[in-house]
């Protein structure tokens, strides 16, 4: 053997690092934007005060604007910051809550495809070789139905963003699958977001009091239907968890 073919364990080791530096680019991005005081700038109270200048440059900078809001959401859900409500919200102030709808799932879906894939190609073989019991069914089961399955986890908030970015990392699963049930199981949250952020200035020009605007202060008539929109999401996935998830159990048992 040469002195410079690497051992079995600088060969494991390699390959390790092969799996998880995209992993590792995530989380250094993620550490830098908590390190940059981020969140300060994401925040509700941030959003509005910087709203009308905000308008001003998408108005004279539409196209650039559009380019700028895609990559940089899409760049926040695939590092997991916590900050998609208030942007999307902020887009539908905007762009309108039809076209700040459209931008937010598109970027999302880009976001939550670049979080899959690094998630897959880190641990995804190595957890499903040593999958068992109840998480060996679960991901049978969700790849004999895998469109299905994750378009209802996505339409719903049952469980967080995050989370459904990527579970299906550890299952069988096809990108254009994946990509698909993600862009069309988003549309109605992410509109109800932005309708609700279409509502915005018209109810900070009611508030009547000094000091900081809170969430309360923002109710509109707009805001109340959207507000009633995502609880009916909310109703709907209960329903959804409890009759075509528990179906689609019931019926994989039976087939073994």
């Amino acid at each position: 053997m040469s002195i410079h073919e690497p051992t079995g364990d600088g060969k494991e080791r390699a390959s390790w690092l092969r799996r998880l530096w995209p992993v590792a680019l995530i989380l250094a991005v993620f550490t830098l934007a908590y390190a940059l005081d981020l969140q300060r700038y994401v925040s509700l109270q941030a959003f509005l005060d910087s709203r009308e200048a905000l308008r001003s440059f998408v108005a004279g900078n539409f196209a650039a604007a559009v380019l700028l809001y895609v990559l940089a959401y899409a760049l926040l859900v695939a590092i997991a910051f916590p900050a998609a409500s208030i942007i999307t919200i902020a887009s539908g102030f905007v762009f309108g809550w039809l076209v700040g709808g459209i931008l937010t799932v598109i970027a999302a879906t880009i976001g939550a495809a670049a979080i899959f894939l690094a998630a897959r190609h880190a641990f995804g073989d190595v957890l499903r070789r040593k999958a068992g019991g109840a998480i060996k069914r679960f991901a049978e089961g969700f790849q004999n139905d895998a469109f299905a399955y994750l378009f209802v986890l996505r339409l719903t908030p049952v469980l967080p963003f995050f989370a459904v970015n990527i579970a299906p990392a550890f299952v069988r699963i096809r990108l254009r699958t994946y990509v698909l049930a993600t862009f069309f199981g988003i549309m109605p949250g992410s509109f109800v977001y932005t309708f609700l952020g279409s509502g915005i200035d018209q109810a900070v020009a009611n508030v009547s009091h000094a000091g900081p605007v809170t969430v309360g202060d923002l109710v509109t008539t707009e805001m109340t239907i959207a507000l009633f929109g995502l609880c009916a999401l909310a109703i709907l996935g209960l329903v959804l968890k409890k009759t075509f998830l528990k179906g689609r159990g019931a019926l994989d048992n039976e087939a073994r």
